[in-house]
């Protein structure tokens, strides 16, 4: 017979006795209360799984694409993770790790317990510092991949460039399957190209490690410190007036916030029979658009003047080499920073517009945002650089 104890004052008991059927009903009751049923046991490891693939590390995550990949990963339900050298935000919802890339011991914390890694780290393309791109680029993915594999990462998503196929010459609707270029267009795209090999290389799906590849061309949108800031600078210093060729080469911009739907995607039908393993994927606005007329539509937008004069492509790409081969004379005096090159000549003048079908087909992938809103959006979000009246 069972016994309940409970205190009325310091010195006395009160004890209820129960009635033996009572209590065998109770103990009854409470054990199947105690130990979860088979079925109910199998729910909590289903929500404790989609918890578990939920969460995903942003290295770069503190940059341009970065932190817009963080906000829409959030919005869509996302635990997130961000590694970068610095902390380029605040957010509350946002587990943030400081630290080199290059290094394991600073990754690890960052990737514990993580099923999907993006990858968006990158000096900016603008930098001239051939060492540092190689180092970030090259060695610090290898680093980033053995981290991974070893915290049991399953799903790494790289941020490359639709330019590591691009080597001056016209690319129209140009596929994955074009070759790497031979001679890249400069020291940014040269190390996204040995990047990029690595990453495609490592993916291992006998080991439950899948990789790929998101190649976007010419991200603009609001928070961007390199297009629309670069080209206000380049106007207010009278370099905007002439254009490269007859203005008519079509090239694509693409909107960042239709570049992070695609990683997302891609991240989320990435598996070892989808197609997508170790291969590259171009993400764009799929609306190619004149180069001269893109340029002169931000410009406008925000009270500058859009270029007017014509400089033949010929005329320009062979000054451009001839400006090359005096710096490179007199580079062992003097140390010049040249911009006006024979591959910056083929950014502008040249058709460099890439397929989407790829996208499209194995993610069902569509840009969110048209290039005129996204025109309208960025320009709106720049107002700071507006030229005054």
């Amino acid at each position: 017979m069972g016994k309940f104890a409970c205190s009325t004052s310091g010195r006395e008991k009160l004890v209820i006795r129960l009635d033996p059927i009572f209590e065998q009903k109770m103990e009854s009751t409470i054990g199947e209360h105690m130990v979860p049923k088979p079925e109910e046991k199998q729910v909590a490891e289903n929500i404790s799984d989609q918890q578990q693939a939920k969460k995903c590390t942003v290295i770069g995550g503190s940059g341009f694409l970065g932190q817009h990949l963080v906000e829409q990963l959030l919005a869509r339900g996302y635990v997130v993770n961000v590694f970068d050298i610095r902390q380029g935000f605040k957010n509350p919802k946002v587990n943030f790790f400081l630290g080199d890339l290059c290094n394991k011991k600073d990754l690890y914390p960052a990737l514990r317990g993580v099923k999907t890694v993006f990858h968006c780290a990158s000096p900016a393309p603008s930098s001239d510092n051939k060492e540092l791109f190689y180092r970030v680029n090259y060695t610090g993915t290898k680093t980033v991949i053995e981290a991974c594999k070893e915290a049991g990462v399953q799903k790494f998503i790289l941020t490359s460039s639709a330019s590591v196929v691009f080597e001056g010459v016209d690319i129209k609707n140009g596929t994955e399957d074009l070759p790497y270029a031979m001679k890249p267009i400069d020291y940014y795209t040269e190390t996204k190209i040995l990047q990029e090999r690595e990453v495609l290389n490592a993916n291992e799906p006998s080991s439950n490690f899948l990789t790929t590849a998101i190649r976007p061309h010419g991200i603009f949108g609001p928070r961007d410190q390199q297009l629309v800031p670069i080209l206000v600078e380049a106007a207010r210093s009278g370099r905007m007036k002439f254009m490269i060729g007859n203005g008519k080469n079509l090239v694509d911009f693409t909107f960042v916030e239709n570049v992070v739907h695609g990683h997302i995607l891609a991240a989320e039908h990435l598996s070892s029979d989808s197609g997508l393993c170790g291969q590259a994927i171009h993400i764009t606005n799929d609306e190619p658009v004149p180069f001269w007329a893109f340029l002169s539509r931000i410009l406008t937008g925000l009270n500058y003047e859009a270029p007017k004069y014509h400089i033949p492509y010929w005329l320009a790409y062979y000054l451009a080499f001839f400006l090359s081969l005096v710096i490179m004379v007199i580079s062992p005096l003097i140390k010049v920073k040249a911009t006006f090159t024979p591959m910056r000549v083929a950014l502008a003048g040249t058709y460099h517009y890439y397929s989407c079908e790829r996208a499209k087909k194995l993610l069902g992938y569509q840009p969110l945002v048209t290039l005129d809103h996204a025109v309208e959006l960025t320009v709106k979000s720049f107002y700071h650089l507006r030229k005054a009246n």
